[in-house]
Formats: structure tokens, C-alpha cells, sequence
């Protein structure tokens, strides 16, 4: 929502860009730090910041909040409760809430209920552990992020071992359709017992799109939470088993968080029908996909408009969250305040087509175009070579806000225009190789990551036989001018960005250094494993080093380390041939090859899937199907996996069952690009051919015809598919860089 004229500007040094919400207590704002951090900025109300009582409530808040963290909550980043008007900052979590994708798409189920009930879990116990009790779960403050849910908004939470209550007399904190009997009853009783009531009618509304004690007043659905059973219709028969328990109205007999996770995950199985063999997904009607429209004569599908009258829609950007706070008083003003029905009411929408759902707002002055890396820069160098007649290409690219950032072999960093591509700079960096060796030189540029405002390149440089120097080197992203670089060792570590951290290894190749993105400080230095060449990966909000030793018969080592220090918290073994794609079930996902040394995520030939409990170290090997041969992606609790010959494959990882393949011309892809966005799958040939498919059954929705120039050399590097909003951006190893309307993917581009 846009800013109000009458709101702040800026709120503790953070520049406020858009309104989240507004509840009881106060409004929540979508903040920008000076560094380009995204934050939920919470402002209380001016009519309570001379409120004692409530300033205190806020305190303690803030306080409460501080003891949670955990990979389902929204962590507290900033705060100042003695500001003239408090105010908190928490993690920004892009994602809608769960009562928008409840009225969006209707209930969930299978996998999507699952991963619900099992996070929320998670997101309580980490809570509870924390001597805090949340008291107002409900659909507005949990959001869907990408990764799973996130509990938000502790507006209203409570330390649970202060026993002095802050609420006033005639006063409860909740939100009706949500709340426990004791709520209502006696306050100063309310304990973690409380939010496992709200999670059972939570997943209730979740289930079914009602919730278990709906009435047509907040006194009637108030009267049903504490005298009438709950009303159940349309919940799977084993989950409601569970659920039952959890609406009881004594406290005492309802079951822990740690019971309940271990009897959801049985009454939620990962099926249903995404663990069905292909012969039971064909006679569902969910039909294994086959060279449907590539090379049968078949038409593909209708062609998708973002126009046809007000009877389409399109799905609103989801970083919208709303952030709600309330303070509801007994009597009428609480009944007008709030208004009959508590669920967020929304002006009726016309029905929208499948296609319709996946369309997502442009971005503003957006249109569609195709550059190069090699085009006329306005600022900076103009040659795009490090030197004339050298060779170039592998080029690889990333988006950063309205902006796309590529570099490559030979190929010296510049930044293009995501709405026109035209090219805004190109660094100057090691732009003249004027030495006696100049004509043995090679300079190649890996992009590692766009964040923080800066632009993150590993420089190595060939020069015949004065062997490889290599360095770190950080970009300002809108000057294109240098921040700082590090020299490094060539060939031990891969690094990575996790969060505002660059793992940068020392020349020795033994010590790896976490450094600040922005300004490249040490904040930590840790030993890595003798002779062992590691690669960093996060997995959730887990950092992890894996580690291979040269001898193919041992196994890798997994170390997971503590962000704040580096230190080790767990050792783990992987299969040697191994590479983490992501956690799913509590679990790491590995895929597994016959290759020498450690898997990649592309290039890779692997036949199984390595699932390891990170906790307890035990691991299970599941066989695959069949052999893969070519890039793979985990998203959504999926593997999705682009072969070499075009086909495109999602298997479970779970139980490494098929679940759909479809043929498609997209040959030799990089990774599969899943956009939550808009329900799509995206794969790109190294001709800048690109395909769009169904996530659900691999309906191919359509492919574009190719973009790039040439077919370059070198197999390191693969085309990427980057979401823009509504748009994709595309880049191909021959540095063509283009972008396109999914509605209309055949559209003419214009020269960036």
C-alpha cells in the first residue's frame, strides 16, 4: 500500500518505501536501510506512546522477541522503544500471508498442509523455547515465504515467566475465530498450551477456508471457542484425529509440540499425488508429459494476454504482507472496531483462468529487449574486452532490483538496465594488458552475487607460466567503482554469499575468512579440513562447508558452522560424489553421482538422493529411478531437473519417485528456475531458447524461439532464467542478455 502523506518518512535511520498493514496498536511499513536491507517496520500509534502501560507492553515485546530465532519466525533486526513513537524493525519476509493465499486460491492440501502444520510447529517450539507465548496465531500473521512459513507479529506476546500481567481489566489480546477458551475466560492463565489451540484452528481455516468456531458476530464465535465442540467438516480424517486434541477446552489435556510434530507428519505423508508412480499419475488424470508439443505437429497452448476485458485479473506482487496488531476491548467498541466476521474482507474478484493466476504486474516502464555484454557502456570502460582479439564468452548474469549485473571470460563487468536494457557501466577493471605476456593473458570474471549494493566477482588471471592470481573483488553497484578486494587461494574453496557474509579463503588455501559484503571487514576466521576442497552452501538458515578429501573412497565431510563465530557446531559424512541442494522434512537433500570429486549442481550425472537427518547425523540413500544427466534445482520440496536432450523431469525427493517428465528443444539448460510467484518452471538453452512449464503435471505452456548470437564455447557456464517481477530476464554464455513477457513470450524485443 502506498505511503500516506501524513506518515514518517524515515523511522531510526531506515527510509520507509511502502505501508504493510495497520492494526490496533500501530502501522507496519516496509523499510530500507542505507545499505539496501529490506525490514517490517512496526510505528505504534501516536494515541499510545504516552500510554505507560502500553509502552511497557512494548518493551517487553520487543524484549520477548529478541530471545526468538528460528528458520519460521521473522527475527527483530532494530528497535527503539523510547522513541517518541516506538518502534520495532524485524527481518522482511517477501511472501503473502496465509489468509491472502487462502482467499486467492482456497484451501490447502497434501504437501502445501503439510509443510504448513510442521513449520508452524517448528516456528512454536522455537518460541516456547524462548519463554515467550505468541497468543495471537491467526492467517494474517503467518506468511508464505518461499521457503516455508514464518510466524510473525508478537504484537501481542508475553514473556511466560513474567507473572505480572501488563493486560488491563476488560482487555484481551487475540483474534476471536483464533482463540483459546482461556483467553476469553481468564487472561493471566494463557500459556504455550494457548498457541497450540490456535494452531489446530488455524490449520482448520487452512483445510477447509473456515474455521472451526465461524459465527456471524465476535460474541457468537467468542461464545462457540469456550461452550460448543468445533466444527470439523472437510478436515482429512487422520488430521482430524490430531485437531480434536488440540481444541480441547482444558489446557492441561492437549498435546506438546513435540508430540503433535511426530502425529502430523503421519497424518500429513508426503503423497497425494505427488509421491504416485507415473501409472497412477496417468490413470488420476494427472498424465506424465512426453514430447507433448515439440515435434508432434500438436498446436500448443492459447496464447496468454495481459488484456481481455475486467473480467481477468492478474495475482497481486506477493510482497505484500500484512502485519496486523490487535487489541481487542469486550463490549461494542470491540465490535466496531473489527466488524462481523474477522476474516479480511476483500471487494468481490471475477473467476480468473489458470492462465490468468500466473500473471504477475510488470514492472513499471518495463518492455521487453535483448543486449549484449559487449554493448556501448554510458559510464565507465567502453571496450567490453580486457584486451582486443581476446576470447570471450561463458558469461553469467544475476538481477539486483531493477538491474542485472554479468560477467564472464574475458568479459569485464557491467551493469544493464532491467526495464531497457541498455547498458548503465562497465568496470574498468584489469581493462588494459599491456605486458610482454600480454597475449598469453586471461582474465576471467565468476559473478558471485549481487547484495547490499554491491557486486561480487571472483578476478582470476592466466599469464602463461606465471601460473593463476586470483582475488575477491567488490563492486559499488551504482558507480560500478571498486568497494575493496582480497587476495585468495585459486583452487581449495568454493565461496558463497550467505546472508551479509562473503566466505573468502586465504592464499594458503587453510583459512577461510566471513567478510562483510559491503566493506570486505574480517568478521570471523575459521580452519578448513588439511588438503580438502571445500565448497560453502546454506541449506534453511543453516551455513555449511563440504568438504572432499582426494581420496575417492572416503567420504566428504559436512561441517555446519555457526554464522556469528565460525565455529563448528556439528560434524557430519556424505557420500563422497555428494552435492547439497537444500533441506526438506528437517532433512538435507544430496543428490548423488558416479562423477569424480564433488557433484555440481549442473553438468552433474547422478542416480540416487542422499537424505541426512543434520541433527542426529543419520543418513538413508534412496535410488533413483534412473540415471540424470544434466542441471538440477531443489525448490518447493522438489527436485527439478533439466537433462541434456531437453527433457525436463520433477522427482520427490523424499522418495526419489518420478513425478512427471516432459520433452521440450530446451537442450543443455543451466539450472530449472521455480518462480513461487507465479506457479512456473523455467529452463533456457545455451541458445537462449525458453520454456515454460506447469510445476503440478510438466504442461509445457510454452517455449520462445532463440536469442543468442552464437553458441559459445566451454561448458562451465549455462543460460539462466531470472524472474523480474512480471517479466524474465535471460542470459546465455555467449553474453546475449534479453527479457520477455511470459503473457506474450513471442513478442519482438527491443536492442537494449
Amino acid at each position: 500500500m502506498p505511503l500516506h502523506k501524513d506518515d514518517p518518512k524515515t523511522v531510526g535511520g531506515y527510509k520507509l518505501v511502502d505501508r504493510l498493514g495497520s492494526g490496533g496498536m500501530g502501522v507496519v511499513y516496509w523499510g530500507r536501510s542505507r545499505s539496501g536491507r529490506d525490514v517490517a517496520v512496526k510505528v505504534v500509534h501516536a494515541q499510545y506512546a504516552e500510554d505507560r502501560v502500553f509502552r511497557a507492553r512494548f518493551r517487553q515485546e520487543i524484549e520477548s522477541v529478541r530471545k526468538v530465532s528460528g528458520a519460521f519466525t521473522a527475527p527483530v533486526v532494530d528497535a527503539d522503544p523510547e522513541a517518541v513513537r516506538p518502534w520495532m524493525a524485524t527481518q522482511y519476509v517477501p511472501g503473502s500471508s496465509l489468509a491472502e493465499r487462502i482467499r486467492d486460491h482456497g484451501a490447502l492440501r497434501g504437501t502445501q498442509l503439510r509443510r504448513l502444520a510442521l513449520g508452524l510447529v517448528e516456528a512454536l517450539q522455537d518460541i516456547h523455547r524462548a519463554g515467550v507465548v505468541h497468543r495471537d496465531l491467526k492467517p494474517a500473521n503467518v506468511l508464505m515465504a518461499e521457503d516455508g512459513p514464518r510466524v510473525i507479529d508478537f504484537g501481542i506476546s508475553r514473556a511466560a515467566e513474567n507473572h505480572q500481567t501488563l493486560t488491563e481489566t476488560g482487555q484481551m489480546i487475540g483474534t476471536p475465530p483464533f482463540m483459546s477458551p482461556e483467553q476469553f475466560t481468564d487472561a493471566r492463565t494463557v500459556g504455550p498450551a494457548s498457541d497450540v489451540f490456535s494452531l489446530a484452528a488455524l490449520l482448520v481455516y487452512s483445510a477447509t477456508g473456515r474455521g472451526p468456531f465461524d459465527a456471524d458476530s465476535p460474541y457468537m464465535t467468542a461464545f462457540r471457542v469456550v461452550h460448543e465442540p468445533p466444527g470439523l467438516d472437510g478436515v482429512p480424517p487422520k488430521l482430524r484425529a490430531v485437531l480434536e486434541r488440540c481444541l480441547v477446552k482444558d489446557p492441561a489435556e492437549r498435546p506438546q509440540l513435540d508430540v503433535l510434530a511426530k502425529e502430523f507428519a503421519e497424518a500429513l505423508p508426503e503423497s497425494d499425488p505427488m509421491d504416485m508412480d507415473t501409472a497412477t499419475l496417468t490413470s488420476a488424470g494427472l498424465r506424465t508429459v512426453e514430447e507433448t508439443y515439440v515435434g508432434t505437429g500438436h498446436a500448443s497452448p492459447a496464447k496468454r494476454t495481459r488484456g481481455g476485458g475486467p473480467a481477468r485479473r492478474r495475482v497481486r506482487p506477493l510482497l505484500t504482507a500484512v502485519c496486523a496488531v490487535g487489541a481487542l476491548i469486550l463490549g461494542t467498541g470491540w465490535y466496531l472496531a473489527f466488524g462481523p466476521g474477522f476474516p479480511e474482507d476483500d471487494p468481490a474478484e471475477d473467476p480468473a483462468s489458470v492462465e490468468d493466476s500466473r500473471l504477475v504486474a510488470l514492472p513499471a516502464d518495463w518492455q521487453p529487449w535483448r543486449s549484449t555484454t559487449f554493448a556501448t557502456a554510458e559510464r565507465g570502460e567502453i571496450n567490453a574486452l580486457v584486451k582486443e582479439g581476446g576470447d570471450a564468452g561463458e558469461a553469467t548474469c544475476r538481477r539486483y532490483e531493477n538491474a542485472v549485473y554479468c560477467a564472464g571470460n574475458n568479459i569485464l563487468p557491467v551493469r544493464l538496465d532491467g526495464r531497457t536494457g541498455a547498458t548503465v557501466w562497465r568496470s574498468a577493471l584489469a581493462s588494459s594488458a599491456e605486458d610482454a605476456d600480454a597475449r598469453q593473458r586471461r582474465d576471467i570474471f565468476q559473478l558471485l552475487g549481487v547484495q547490499d549494493d554491491t557486486m561480487l566477482l571472483q578476478h582470476s588471471v592466466f599469464e602463461g607460466a606465471k601460473g593463476v592470481a586470483a582475488s575477491i573483488v567488490a563492486l559499488d553497484t551504482e558507480s560500478g567503482e571498486e568497494r575493496w578486494s582480497r587476495p585468495r587461494n585459486s583452487v581449495s574453496v568454493d565461496q558463497i554469499l550467505s546472508g551479509d557474509l562473503v566466505m573468502t579463503p586465504d592464499v594458503t588455501g587453510k583459512l577461510v575468512t566471513a567478510r562483510s559484503v559491503r566493506t570486505g571487514a574480517d568478521r570471523w576466521t575459521a580452519e578448513l579440513p588439511s588438503d580438502d576442497y571445500c565448497q560453502f552452501t546454506t541449506a534453511g538458515t543453516r551455513l555449511y562447508a563440504h568438504c572432499f578429501p582426494d581420496a575417492e573412497s572416503e567420504d566428504a565431510l559436512l561441517l555446519e558452522l555457526d554464522k556469528r563465530d565460525g565455529s563448528v557446531l556439528r560434524r557430519l559424512n556424505t557420500p563422497h560424489a555428494s552435492s547439497l541442494l537444500g533441506a526438506v522434512d528437517g532433512r538435507l537433500v544430496f543428490v548423488v553421482g558416479g562423477e569424480l570429486g564433488p557433484a555440481r549442481p549442473q553438468d552433474l550425472t547422478f542416480g540416487a538422493v542422499w537424505l541426512l537427518d543434520p541433527d542426529t547425523g543419520k543418513g538413508t540413500a534412496t535410488k533413483l529411478t534412473r540415471t540424470y544427466d544434466g542441471s538440477v534445482r531443489m525448490a518447493a520440496d522438489t527436485l527439478w531437473i533439466a537433462q541434456a536432450n531437453g527433457k525436463v523431469a520433477a522427482v520427490s525427493p523424499l522418495t526419489g519417485k518420478l513425478l512427471w517428465q516432459t520433452g521440450t528443444s530446451v537442450e543443455g539448460s543451466g539450472q530449472p528456475t521455480y518462480d513461487g510467484a507465479t506457479q512456473t518452471v523455467y529452463v533456457a538453452s545455451i541458445s537462449g531458447r525458453v520454456a515454460a512449464l506447469d510445476p503440478n503435471d510438466g504442461t509445457l505452456l510454452w517455449e520462445s524461439g532463440a536469442q543468442a548470437d552464437r553458441t559459445a564455447e566451454g561448458d562451465s557456464t549455462r543460460s539462466m532464467v531470472l524472474p523480474y517481477g512480471g517479466a524474465l530476464v535471460v542470459s546465455t554464455p555467449d553474453g546475449t542478455v534479453f527479457s520477455l513477457d511470459p503473457a506474450a513470450p513471442e513478442d519482438e524485443p527491443a536492442s537494449g
